[in-house]
């Protein structure tokens, strides 16, 4: 339970980045769940935005609670965005991916002024990798990059749901959960996995992150970004 009053408390730290007017990429995941019910009641109590959800779950949540909901085709530029993570390095290098949805929220971040990562404080590590890496790929691809993954080092898995049948992303593709132990380096693993064909996009998101709000009890922890 600490830990989910621990979500609400990064969450809630994280709403004054958000301004009148502003585009705002909206995460997945069960902290960014949090995001969306606090954007939720400033939407209700008069703040005027247009929000860019990175998931179909997040876009029914943020449509239930009456957010305006855009495009990239009508906002290609967005303000912030506000998001979680299943990992963060002293860096602000992230392991993201754990809720199926790293394609958009990948694409969200990239068109994004500032990056926001509300996070809980077990979700920080000294080195990224402890974390099972998520890559999503095409199904016509998928047993060709798993061996190519496994000859990297890592044990791979393919992502399932609960009834057992492959998981499938927003975009109809597979995950598969990789787990590399300590990544050693996290640019040259994310260089090969990006030159792989088959592979549509993976969970590192290197240089992205503007913002780290972790919550650690009731104290938020604040770090930047040295490029940002």
């Amino acid at each position: 339970m600490a830990n989910d009053q621990e979500k609400e408390a990064a969450a809630r730290a994280s709403l004054r980045f958000i301004k009148d007017g502003q585009v705002v990429g909206i995460g997945t995941g069960t902290t960014a769940a949090h995001f969306i019910q606090l954007l939720g009641e400033l939407v209700k109590n008069g703040l005027r935005l247009r929000g860019i959800p990175t998931s179909d779950h997040s876009r029914q949540q943020a449509a239930a609670l009456g957010i305006p909901i855009a495009t990239l085709d009508e906002c290609p530029q967005i303000d912030v965005t506000v998001d979680g993570a299943d990992e963060v390095d002293p860096e602000l290098r992230l392991i993201k991916g754990g809720g199926g949805a790293l394609l958009r929220e990948k694409i969200v971040a990239s068109a994004s002024k500032q990056v926001v990562i509300i996070t809980d404080a077990t979700k920080r590590v000294p080195v990224l990798g402890r974390f099972p890496l998520p890559v999503e790929v095409i199904k016509f691809a998928q047993a060709v990059v798993l061996r190519k993954i496994e000859a990297l080092g890592a044990s791979v898995s393919l992502r399932r749901q609960a009834d057992g049948k492959p998981f499938l992303t927003d975009e109809n593709n597979h995950i598969l959960d990789c787990s590399f132990g300590q990544i050693a380096d996290v640019e040259k693993l994310a260089r090969r996995l990006s030159d792989m064909p088959g592979v549509v996009e993976h969970g590192l998101f290197i240089g992205m992150a503007s913002v780290l709000l972790v919550a650690n009890g009731s104290e938020i922890v604040e770090l930047r970004a040295s490029n940002k």
